[in-house]
């Protein structure tokens, strides 16, 4: 299963696999068993029976979870967006590599394995204020990156970005493809100041002005507006449906790539839960858009897949809780 082109990626996406209801059944059914009050472990008891529906299986535990981080570098980091320069996105994927950023810690205390992908960083994606960021081939080729990417074995995918610049294109995506000023989707990112606020709702709002076209399909706006790592991401999120893998969604970036595949087809994302809602200004309204409840909010604002890779142990303890427990026959203890 792979693709060549834009189209033949959409197709993909709108034939990917459904929700395993028979599966979520029995995982209700046991569920319903297990010793305590009906309910009493709160979205934990839906967390278990929402991975069951996917991974098809109603008794599982979490054993192989992934975090992929992607790279990519920006053409409009040339706009004073950011309050670090663009080199600085190459030096933090040496440090990935070597084990030092904070995901490599969460990831580890998490039981994931990370990998970690950097796509073209000697060669940025162009500046979206004159024109589209990347041509076709240069998108299928990110999004293949990211579909690539994927474990077939992972039994639960978090996917990370690191890109100076990328608030902005996540901001001009999010623009694109729900609507609004740009004032309402902008953030401080790396800790810019007010004027370097208002210089990005700039940008975005000549990006937008500069490709007319991105408001024409998700994936064109994700061509004008987005970066390679932005891409690779959407690439990952939709492959891992397609091998029936649940995804944690981290922060902004992330839930503005995830926003391309919710756009292209109606429950793109029903495999996918937010693992956390950041400080990052569009955030929360971008999962108000994608309708997606976040399992933790610890005024996060780092990226790298960190928020969603601290998520990863409450998956773990809600199947753990799910396969586990004693039911009330078990036990010997009396059911109400």
């Amino acid at each position: 299963m792979t693709f060549s082109t834009a189209a033949e990626f959409a197709a993909l996406v709108r034939a990917a696999p459904g929700f395993d209801a028979a599966s979520a059944a029995l995982a209700r059914e046991r569920d319903a068993s297990l010793t305590k009050p009906p309910g009493a472990l709160g979205r934990l008891e839906d967390l278990a029976i929402w991975y069951a529906g996917w991974r098809g299986a109603p008794l599982t535990a979490l054993a192989r979870p992934q975090v992929a981080v992607f790279a990519g570098n920006h053409g409009i980091t040339a706009r004073g967006v950011s309050a670090f320069p663009a080199e600085v996105t190459a030096q933090m994927v040496e440090n990935f590599r070597h084990g030092g950023a904070a995901v490599n810690q969460l990831a580890a205390v998490a039981g994931a394995t990370l990998t970690v992908h950097a796509l073209e960083l000697d060669r940025p994606v162009a500046d979206f204020t004159l024109g589209p960021a990347m041509t076709e081939a240069e998108l299928v080729a990110a999004l293949r990156t990211g579909w690539d990417a994927v474990d077939p074995e992972a039994d639960l995918l978090v996917t990370g970005e690191m890109g100076i610049g990328n608030t902005t294109s996540a901001a001009a995506l999010a623009t694109a493809l729900w609507g609004g000023d740009p004032e309402g989707w902008v953030g401080r990112g790396t800790g810019i100041d007010d004027a370097g606020l208002a210089r990005k709702a700039e940008v975005v709002r000549a990006g937008i002005s500069a490709n007319p076209e991105a408001l024409a399909t998700p994936l064109a706006a994700l061509r004008c507006l987005g970066g390679r790592e932005i891409a690779a991401m959407a690439g990952a999120m939709a492959r891992a449906r397609a091998a029936r893998i649940p995804v944690l969604l981290d922060g902004f970036i992330t839930c503005a790539a995830a926003s391309v595949l919710a756009r292209m087809a109606p429950g793109a994302l029903d495999h996918c839960l937010a693992g956390h809602v950041s400080a990052e200004a569009g955030h929360g309204k971008l999962l108000e858009r994608l309708g997606k409840q976040p399992l933790l909010a610890l005024g996060l604002r780092l990226g790298e897949a960190s928020g969603a890779a601290l998520a990863i142990p409450v998956v773990r303890a809600a199947l753990a809780c799910h396969t586990g427990m004693a039911s009330f026959a078990e036990a010997g203890v009396s059911d109400a």
